[in-house]
């Protein structure tokens, strides 16, 4: 039978010996069974240049293993030791004030540095030798929480390099000058040379932004490739890299060659919710249960306290809460807190001093809920047939060209459209899935619709009985960050059949919609305005401002499927008006439900706001937890969790 994973984040190299033993008999008692170790131990490792003590390491990993507790081994890339930036300076990232970084805490050396590169190389092969194949380790993250932080390294290696990049992908200079539009100001051009990275404190160009930020998550996932190489040649098992929350370094190319989806986040207690979002996403990457590496288990910190306390039920929750949807793997940061350091105000499962919290207990408490519900969680799947964009692409894009003043693109995706499926089983794609197996597809927002195949695929995906709710502010530019010139859409014109009479990217509340048949229709953020085509008929129609009496939302048939274009955002009311399909169950909005099939079926009920509520079962269901039969209306307790089967 497969396993489920709880555990923390754990630093040896921090503790004597004894205490090692004391934090070991800590999580047996509590039914820890994982921890993760090495990601900032570099200079434990690697004392002097050429000099490697792997020993320490694998006594411990050893002595885990003996007690029933598995090993998640992280390469410490993240922090580089003292030693070699002072030897080798240029490692050390240049910020965008073209400030060398300080050797003052991590992430603060430079991806491209050839220098660097190597000595990445070599410790990652040395781990790989004296790591691989041995007992207990059950995974390998790479680095830590990779990501452009300050929009990336500004030295002159990387000037460079960008330089080149650029001119292998456009040839020729007067091509990138017409695919950016530099004419406007006399911008262009006249060498490759001439580029300069987008600094701060000036009016970027849009396209400049863009690609600096796509050459600098380039520059990562070539360096998480090429460590990810070495591990897989020694045959190490589980290989991925922890990601925070956000697609803006996407998470699809990341992993492109990573075997285990890893994600970390630290949302308070009030973002339960918010979190589903991206366990609905991370579960689409890769077709193979996802970890949560690293989440607060009391509250955040760093010299103080931050984020808030999680309150008696929350850390339960927000543990199950990533297994029910479809993870294998729940890891708290952290498992001890630090004596000092820049987070030794950061909660933990015990503290300084080894004493444990009240939310240790917690801890134990869902330790061994899991347990009863393994069986069923690991051998059953959770099946989509509506699926919502959401785009890396499109992400960078509306950061750098929001057209709409202070646009949060996730933002609106979590408020206004993933909210309308807490009942519902939804994936949450980027451009490069599969449409395969889907009925319907939300693509809010989606600036970029010709990107990795998508024109052709959805349009195929539609004529195959597929239905396509898509828009606001989709298919409107490039992948240059540019306008087209011939129609304000790509393509989207032509496949929903209408005529774009106006377009106001400006939030405000002059508009008002009503649908066809009957009903008002919320409107809000930006306004497109359609004159429906033969064939195209209108769904709803504004009857405040200037719009009147044009479409706001039309529907077209294209083969055996629908395209359905909306010109605002829509309540999520509206929006599951136009989904028309049922819901897992009747619940309260504050009730999560998920769907599992298998050789057991079932329904998991998560509460996510400290609240009563209530769920509606139709058939007789047995809660695995409690071992209670249940049916029809059920009052659900707060942070309340139900793993029913029939």
């Amino acid at each position: 039978m497969k396993k489920l994973y709880v555990g923390a984040a754990y630093y040896p190299e921090l503790w004597d010996d004894s205490e090692i033993d004391k934090d070991i008999e800590r999580c047996k008692s509590l039914g820890i069974n994982t921890l993760r170790v090495g990601e900032f131990a570099w200079s434990k490792m690697e004392p002097q240049e050429g000099k490697f003590e792997f020993g320490w390491l694998k006594d411990i990993i050893e002595k885990l293993y003996a007690n029933g507790i598995y090993t998640v081994m992280c390469t410490p890339t993240a922090t580089p030791p003292r030693w070699l930036f002072n030897k080798y300076p240029e490692t050390r990232k240049v910020m965008n004030d073209l400030i060398r970084a300080g050797v003052s805490s991590r992430q603060h050396s430079c991806k491209t540095s050839e220098v660097m590169r190597e000595k990445t190389r070599i410790i990652v092969t040395e781990m790989a030798k004296a790591f691989a194949g041995q007992k207990g380790i059950i995974g390998w993250q790479i680095d830590n929480e990779l990501f452009p932080y300050g929009d990336g390294c500004f030295c002159e290696q990387c000037k460079n390099t960008f330089r080149i990049y650029l001119k292998d992908k456009f040839k020729a200079v007067d091509t990138l000058n017409e695919a950016w539009g530099m004419a406007r100001w006399s911008l262009n051009y006249s060498d490759f040379d001439e580029i300069e990275p987008p600094y701060p404190k000036q009016w970027r160009h849009p396209s400049l932004r863009k690609e600096w930020w796509n050459f600098q998550c380039r520059q990562i996932k070539t360096y998480v490739d090429e460590q990810a190489d070495i591990l897989h040649s020694y045959d190490c098992i589980n290989v991925g890299t922890d990601m925070m929350a956000h697609n803006c370094l996407s998470y699809y190319s990341i992993f492109e060659r990573l075997d285990t989806v890893q994600f970390n986040h630290y949302n308070p207690a009030s973002e339960l919710a918010d979190t589903a979002f991206s366990y609905d996403f991370l579960r689409c990457v890769k077709d193979r249960p996802f970890w949560v590496a690293e989440t607060q288990v009391g509250w955040n910190g760093s010299e103080y306290a931050d984020c808030g306390f999680r309150p008696a039920g929350n850390c339960y929750v927000n543990t199950f809460l990533p297994i029910a949807k479809g993870g294998e793997m729940n890891l708290y940061w952290l498992f001890r807190a630090p004596a000092n350091g820049q987070e030794l105000a950061h909660g933990a499962l015990y503290t300084t001093a080894g004493r444990p919290y009240c939310v240790s207990q917690e801890v134990k408490r869902v330790c061994t809920d899991l347990e009863k519900c393994e069986k069923f969680l690991t051998e059953s799947k959770i099946e989509s047939k509506i699926a919502l964009h959401y785009s890396s692409t499109a992400g960078n894009t509306l950061s750098v060209a929001p057209f709409v003043k202070d646009l949060d693109y996730r933002g609106l995706l979590l408020k206004n459209y993933y909210a309308a499926f807490h009942h519902y089983n939804v994936d949450v794609i980027d451009t490069p899935h599969s449409l395969d197996g889907y009925e319907i597809l939300i693509s809010p927002f989606l600036t970029t619709a010709d990107e990795n195949g998508l024109k052709e695929r959805v349009t195929k995906w539609v004529e195959g009985g597929g239905t396509w709710i898509v828009g606001p502010m989709s298919d409107i530019m490039d992948a240059n960050v540019s306008k087209y010139t011939s129609a304000p859409f790509g393509f989207l014109e032509e496949l929903a059949g209408v005529y774009t009479k106006y377009q106001k990217p400006i939030d405000n509340d002059v508009y008002k919609a009503r649908w066809t048949n009957d009903g008002e229709c919320g409107v809000s953020v930006c306004f497109d305005a359609y004159e429906c085509k033969e064939g195209t008929e209108s769904l709803a129609q504004y009857v405040e401002g200037d719009f009147v009496p044009l479409s706001v939302i039309t529907e077209r048939k294209v083969g055996k499927g629908r395209v359905i274009l909306v010109g605002s955002v829509i309540t999520g009311g509206d929006l599951l008006r136009l989904v028309n399909r049922k819901p897992i169950a009747k619940a309260s909005e504050n009730v999560i439900l998920v769907e599992r099939s298998g050789k057991e079926s079932g329904i998991i009920v998560i509460e996510t706001e400290n609240k009563g509520g209530y769920v509606i079962l139709e058939e007789e269901y047995t809660d695995i937890i409690s071992g209670r039969k249940l049916s029809g209306k059920y009052d659900v307790s707060p942070y309340e969790v139900l793993v029913l089967t029939k």
